[in-house]
């Protein structure tokens, strides 16, 4: 039977095209019903006539509808895809620019540090909401959430409702992409072990079609000056996000060794290879992120403004735009997992992916009930966890500090208690580096500039 695919926040340009073009490619979802709802009208005939464009040019049966109207939305979903951002860009200006008064530069800010947990306080309402509506529509549904920040939305939802909910994250499928090409090895044959939390995953092992991969990545680092002028088996996707350092017109491996440094130099010192991009990392190791260290550009770290992610989003309008004109739809993979994890249900056919479920033991240098990201079972059975993994040393300290920090947050948005707030901020290692009485100042201040999105606060 086809299944009924709710996304919320379908509006958006970002993630409905990409999503689409993986339904296209995934047989099984041919026949599909997508919903999509948002509660902005002005794009959904927009996303409901790219559906239909999809369908036409594959000549596949599937369909779209459009509302505003969440709950009718739900009735009778089989799958939930949420990816929403509460208040937009307007709350999170706030976010950025009120930690920067106080000596605090985030490259991303949705995750952890201040913005994160700002972030955290006005998604996991709205969240929590959502849950309870499917716990009545369909309860059944798996939520499969795309939105930041993850581990602390998913821990909320697992902690208050029944619903069968999983974080998805493509950063572990990048570095996977990235090792694929530094190792002359094919994707598939990469087989990576994963503990620690959304954009804080550690690869533990590596296999490379039995070889160590881990090993001959040390192997390459510590031969870069002879081995940085190898070519890379492809050329790299304009939106791949990395700049040609290189001469010539091939890509190199010393192109991807650069945009990488931060994950390498934890990898050298520490042995687990970091599996998410530099620009997460950097939030969690707030020594990259200083004066002394120009704010990370001596790591070959960008700050992302507003007005570059107003940009983005203009980018994103301009790539709908193009594929509702195109008489083609890519066959090329999104490197999101959304569709495959509805294959391997619905087939009953296991796969594994690293996702975002509540630990039952996948790593244990955490206690159970907070949400882990690790590699993942899929099958009609439901998700659960593949491997036990430990981290070694300093990294599983940080792994507590930064799991601890992500409770009290969940706490806080749901009990509405300003001292839970302060507290999230004082544990979490990128916002609690300040004066105390700062923290303090700015934790108020960011409370009262995005009060409008925050009526647990109220």
């Amino acid at each position: 039977m086809a299944p009924r695919i709710t996304i919320i926040g379908g509006g958006s340009y970002q993630w409905v095209p990409k999503l689409l073009v993986d339904i296209a490619n995934t047989p099984v979802l041919h026949d599909a019903e997508l919903v999509i709802q948002d509660i902005d009208p002005t794009p959904i005939p927009r996303m409901v006539e790219l559906v239909q464009h999809v369908a036409n040019v594959r000549g596949i049966g599937l369909t779209a509808t459009g509302t505003t109207n969440q709950r009718e939305a739900l009735e009778g979903a089989d799958y939930v895809v949420a990816t929403i951002s509460t208040g937009g860009f307007e709350s999170m200006r706030h976010d950025l620019e009120i930690p920067e008064r106080y000596g605090i530069r985030q490259s991303v800010g949705d995750s952890v540090g201040p913005g994160g947990i700002i972030r955290a306080l006005r998604n996991i309402p709205v969240f929590l909401e959502l849950a309870r509506n499917m716990e009545e529509l369909c309860p059944d549904a798996w939520l499969l959430n795309l939105t930041n920040p993850m581990t602390a939305i998913c821990r909320a939802v697992t902690r208050e409702s029944s619903i069968t909910t999983i974080g998805l994250c493509h950063e572990v499928t990048i570095a996977q992409f990235t090792l694929s090409l530094l190792l002359d090895a094919g994707f598939m044959d990469l087989r990576p072990t994963v503990a620690g939390v959304n954009h804080l995953p550690f690869i533990t092992k590596l296999d490379n079609a039995g070889e160590d991969g881990l090993a001959q990545l040390r192997d390459l680092i510590d031969h870069a000056d002879e081995r940085s002028a190898e070519p890379l088996a492809m050329a790299l996707p304009d939106d791949f996000g990395v700049e040609k350092i290189s001469e010539g017109s091939e890509w190199t491996k010393g192109d991807l060794l650069h945009h990488n440094q931060v994950k390498f130099e934890l990898f050298g010192r520490f042995g687990v290879l970091p599996g998410a991009g530099d620009r997460h990392l950097v939030e969690f190791f707030p020594g990259f992120l200083t004066e002394e260290a120009e704010w990370g550009k001596r790591w070959g770290v960008d700050i992302t403004t507003i007005e570059e992610r107003e940009g983005d989003r203009s980018g994103h309008i301009k790539n709908f735009e193009e594929m509702l004109a195109s008489p083609e739809i890519s066959n090329m993979p999104s490197g999101e997992m959304v569709a495959g994890i509805m294959q391997c249900r619905m087939t009953n056919t296991p796969g594994w992916f690293p996702l975002n479920l509540p630990n039952r033991g996948q790593v244990t240098d955490l206690p159970d009930g907070p949400v882990v990201e690790s590699m993942v079972v899929i099958d009609a059975d439901g998700p659960r966890g593949r491997d036990q993994v430990s981290v070694p040393g300093a990294m599983a300290a940080e792994l507590r500090q930064v799991s601890a920090a992500q409770e009290l947050t969940v706490e806080a948005a749901i009990s509405g208690r300003r001292d839970a707030v302060f507290e999230a901020m004082l544990v979490d290692p990128l916002a609690g580096r300040i004066d105390y009485e700062s923290l303090g100042r700015m934790t108020d201040e960011m409370l009262a500039a995005t009060k409008p999105w925050l009526p647990q606060f109220a």
